[in-house]
């Protein structure tokens, strides 16, 4: 009785970790473009739309460490209730505060900082409650959820959109303050991780000792790359379409195929890396969504383009959870929480930055030359992830 009653209760915590997840991912992408739709309403210049969207990252780049370190010395659960707190509040903000530019800053800087929380949290508790060899497929289902609610979020943009152009924010505001509100729920029954004690922790060191782990830098870079060429498809593949007259509606079912091999991958992670090898697996799937972006840019048919997207998604779905996998079992308990917020930090800088040079290249060679350059970067990424110290 002990263990089917133990095994059940950890398929309870992971389904209560897995809904946790993919609610924080439903608010914060019903949020974040109906503070771009509020801002149109408000008749806000192009160019203050880009503030807004800035005012999501600042918490990111200014608050992940010290995040990481309390979640690492506090508890996940608590952490997880901070944030799910500071969405609610960011929500009511929007509410209260959204008829000004200045208010919408504010309830931006609040969604990000609610985001960090809860996320920090979960993929803390994930690398602290999960065994050693099973990071690979418990980060895959998690980013899995994650990429549910993220799909999910804009559909209740539509509900309240119908076929008006601006949807009516005032009730996704009030709607996303109930979900925030769902989120605390959730919150309460997250397990907890066990604590290591305080010679532990000591003995575990801080940051400059998770900075010497073997690889590390070369984990964060295969991390950061990745996430910026998701962001730079979902900006430059609609404009590559336009320059060879593909439809919205086809380039929106193009990114639909990419997003859906990117859950596929995720969700047979696990099996994937036993069959192939942690870094084999990291490094084919980087290397084989490189290859797929450099060819996206050529000429040739829908049905051929069809595949190549799927195995870009395919590829660039692999490298989060494989990092998050590799800085799990590479840092010791005790740090986890801070190696989760070291790998957030360089996905905002690298989030912030490398956007920017795509469009200076963009300037000169356009759509196409965005995506060859971000694929000549991502197969670099994928070649020097070989010197990850970790094999499954």
């Amino acid at each position: 009785m002990g263990e089917p009653a133990a095994r059940g209760n950890r398929r309870y915590a992971m389904a209560v970790l897995l809904a946790h997840s993919a609610t924080t991912q439903i608010v914060t992408f019903v949020l974040r473009p109906t503070m771009s739709y509020r801002a149109i309403e408000l008749d806000v210049p192009a160019a203050w739309l880009g503030v807004l969207g800035a005012s999501f990252a600042i918490a990111p780049l200014l608050l992940a460490l010290p995040a990481g370190h309390a979640a690492d010395r506090y508890g996940e659960r608590r952490m997880a209730v901070a944030g799910a707190l500071t969405l609610t509040a960011a929500g009511a903000a929007f509410l209260a505060l959204g008829d000004t530019v200045p208010g919408l800053i504010a309830a931006g800087i609040l969604l990000g900082t609610g985001h960090l929380g809860c996320v920090i949290a979960q993929q803390a508790l994930v690398a602290n409650t999960t065994g050693r060899g099973g990071h690979d497929t418990a980060f895959g289902r998690y980013t899995f959820a994650a990429s549910l609610g993220q799909a999910a979020g804009p559909v209740l943009i539509s509900a309240f959109g119908g076929d008006q152009a601006i949807p009516d924010t005032g009730q996704i505001f009030l709607w996303s303050c109930g979900l925030a509100v769902l989120l605390v729920a959730l919150s309460a029954p997250l397990p907890r991780s066990p604590r290591p004690e305080a010679a532990d922790r000591e003995a575990a060191g801080g940051m400059r000792s998770l900075l010497r782990r073997p690889g590390l830098a070369h984990a964060l870079v295969t991390s950061c790359v990745v996430l910026a060429a998701v962001d730079i498809t979902l900006v430059y593949l609609p404009a590559l379409g336009t320059e060879h007259g593909l439809t919205a509606g086809t380039i929106g079912l193009l990114l639909t195929i990419r997003g859906l091999a990117s859950m596929v991958s995720r969700f047979f992670l696990g099996r994937l890396s036993r069959a192939l090898g942690r870094r084999r697996l990291l490094v084919a799937g980087t290397v084989a969504a490189a290859a797929a972006l450099l060819v996206t840019p050529l000429p040739m048919p829908l049905w051929l383009l069809v595949p190549v997207l799927v195995v870009l998604g395919f590829g660039l779905g692999v490298g989060q959870p494989m990092t998050m996998s590799w800085l799990a079992e590479s840092a010791p308990p005790g740090l986890r929480g801070r190696a989760m917020s070291l790998r957030l930090v360089g996905n905002r800088t690298g989030q912030l930055l490398l956007p920017g040079a795509a469009g200076l290249v963009a300037a000169g060679a356009g759509a196409a030359g965005v995506l060859m350059v971000t694929a000549l970067g991502l197969g670099w990424a994928g070649v020097a992830a070989r010197r990850l110290p970790v094999d499954g």
